[in-house]
């Protein structure tokens, strides 16, 4: 006889997201409880998370529609251990750039004449517009090592989101990433010894570690930001009352917003750290340029450990990424395929048990072993990955295609500086606009009535990466008309008037842009995730990165004299259109999301679980 479940319809759409977040639902599902052939659900018992006492829960009432309305956004309490995760992202970062901003004069240039074959520049007057090198490879190849590298250092991130959400969790993911990445910068302190250099051998080891340290940065970077915000421990809003008197909401996705800015915060303050690898390639070799960064990371093991049990640690969900792909193979089934793009609530109440259980009577829990709340998260997050793909618009935007930024260094007089020194000024303009952004333009938009929405802040980035490729377009048409090589400045002899100092509004701009863009991007990866899935969406959101860096590969060959002025063209167009998209097409995503990191949800205790007696009774029932 069949097994009949005292609550089907309850298990099987699970625990609510909030209303706005939830495509509408055309099935009548009051009666679902009466239903005969119920499926076999029982669910997870066993409390799976780890450390959840670390979080201290922001608890209270509330708000209602109307105070939703009229009381001000805030974000709630920054603990330690998100300091300590962003003291991890620093660390991480100034070893990454410490590292990577050195290596297209590493690859490109030869040694300097005059130099001390570590590849710094002759001493005194005869160095002073001379560019640190190595290998002389020349431009073209350092394009494609720079790329090649970018690209897999954004693709490994959905391998590393994948262990963590499924097998490793977020914590060991980063952990191991951290021990790869530590045997990657041995090799590039190797690879840089002077000896190595002159006897040509430099390149093997070179290129082995430099894409080590790539395979390392994809466990570390779709981990390290979830496993930040997993420690909010604002899970829903909540009323509260200022010392002031002033009654507001203590807001979940505000108080992501916040740690996100911070985390970014750090991000830059690490990259700033390239610097010290510029002047160290340039006045005493390379090998010291990638040993400061290989000390620098010396710093994340020794947090990690003392930050571990203080950490709330989603445990991993083996077969989060087998549903949602059959989730998405349910939704194409039976001609589903043919009305996707029409997308609509109809069509994705095709993945969901609730309306199965309407429509047919019956839900297979052998086959179907998802709720519904899960399908609407998969349906949020498409709609964020919609947006993800304009991103490596911008990317190109933001330090232009390939080397064609550096190739217009090499035109400019440098006056003793190094050529790669001043695209330290995106990391520095971050580092000084990151607080006036986040403690004073926002909270003040807010106070005034005017929150700046996330698509808000994303057309303003754009319009920032399309206004500095328009002076970069500007810049280099200038440099063409002046210098002795006419259109072939890059490769020419001679250098023209224009100051490398001319190009500190090319990193500047986009520097600001991407506080907009880039911390709201990952904003809407972590919030627009299902609540298993927070890994690999925000890896999917990292891999756009990767994506420029392809188109930056193809067009390496294309991207060079006497043809630098029209890529800026290009972008400042598209740059312009996309930021058009952003409050017409995609205003929807300006719906905030209430819950979205719900604790019980993330451990998968509110996923309705098949037991093998409740499969053996199925098959029972199908059988009689």
């Amino acid at each position: 006889m069949a097994t009949t479940h005292a609550n089907a319809a309850s298990d099987i759409t699970s625990a609510p997201v909030p209303a706005f977040a939830i495509p509408g639902n055309d099935v009548d599902v009051k009666d679902y409880d009466k239903q005969d052939s119920a499926p076999a659900y029982t669910t997870v018992s066993s409390a799976a998370a780890t450390h959840l006492d670390a979080i201290d829960f922001v608890e209270g009432d509330e708000p209602t529609a109307e105070e939703e309305s009229v009381l001000r956004k805030v974000s709630g309490k920054v603990p330690w251990v998100v300091i300590a995760m962003c003291t991890i992202e620093l660390a991480e970062r100034a070893s990454y750039f410490g590292t990577t901003g050195v290596v297209t004069n590493f690859v490109k240039n030869p040694l300097p004449k005059g130099g001390n074959g570590a590849g710094a520049v002759a001493p005194g007057g005869a160095g002073e517009n001379q560019s640190a090198g190595a290998l002389g490879r020349g431009s073209v190849e350092a394009t494609a090592v720079t790329t090649a590298f970018t690209f897999l250092a954004y693709v490994f991130p959905i391998l590393g989101g994948i262990l963590a959400d499924t097998k490793l969790g977020r914590f060991k993911t980063i952990a191991i990433g951290t021990a790869v990445g530590f045997v990657a910068h041995v090799l590039l302190v190797i690879s840089s010894i002077p000896t190595v250099i002159s006897k040509g051998h430099a390149i093997g080891p070179f290129l082995l570690s430099y894409y080590i340290l790539s395979f390392a940065s994809g466990f570390i970077k779709p981990c390290l930001a979830t496993l930040l915000c997993d420690q909010s421990p604002v899970k829903k809003p909540v009323v509260t009352t200022t010392k002031s008197g002033e009654r507001v909401i203590v807001d979940p996705q505000a108080t992501v917003q916040r740690y996100l800015l911070i985390f970014y915060w750090c991000i830059n303050v690490g990259s700033f750290f390239a610097i010290a690898g510029s002047y160290s390639a340039r006045f005493v070799g390379f090998w010291l340029a990638y040993l400061i960064p290989g000390v620098i990371y010396m710093i994340m093991p020794i947090v990690l450990w003392m930050a571990y049990k203080r950490l709330y640690l989603a445990p991993p969900q083996g077969s989060v990424v087998l549903e949602a792909f059959k989730v998405c193979v349910t939704l194409m089934s039976n001609g589903g395929w043919k009305s996707m793009w029409k997308g609509g609530d109809e069509w994705w109440n095709r993945a969901k048990p609730s309306y199965m259980l309407a429509r047919d009577g019956f839900v297979d829990p052998s086959k179907v072993f998802w709720d519904d709340t899960f399908v609407d998260e998969i349906r949020q997050s498409l709609a964020a990955t919609a947006v993800f793909m304009l991103i490596p618009i911008f990317n190109l935007a933001d330090g232009g295609i390939g080397s064609q930024e550096n190739d217009m260094s090499t035109a400019m007089t440098l006056n003793n500086a190094p050529n790669d020194l001043i695209t330290n000024f995106n990391p520095l303009t971050i580092i000084v606009f990151t607080p006036i952004i986040t403690y004073g333009l926002y909270p003040f938009m807010e106070r005034i009535g005017y929150p700046m929405k996330p698509m808000t802040r994303m057309c303003v980035g754009f319009m920032l990466g399309a206004a500095n490729m328009v002076y970069g377009a500007i810049v280099q048409w200038k440099i063409y008309q002046e210098s002795d090589c006419g259109y072939y400045a890059s490769t020419c002899e001679t250098v023209t008037s224009w100051s490398i100092w001319a190009q500190v509004p090319l990193y500047s701009l986009p520097a600001i842009g991407e506080i907009f863009v880039m911390v709201t991007s990952y904003e809407l990866a972590y919030t627009r995730a299902p609540a298993r899935m927070k890994g690999l969406v925000y890896a999917i959101c990292l891999f756009n990165s990767a994506i420029s860096a392809a188109i930056g590969l193809a067009c390496s060959n294309a991207i060079q004299d006497p043809y630098l002025i029209w890529p800026y063209v290009a972008l400042a167009i598209a740059c312009f259109l996309c930021a058009l998209l952003f409050p017409t097409y995609f205003k929807h995503l300006n719906e905030p999301i209430k819950e979205f990191a719900d604790p019980a949800r993330q451990a998968g205790l509110q996923k309705p679980v098949v037991t093998e007696t409740a499969r053996h009774e199925e098959a029972q029932s199908e059988k009689y």
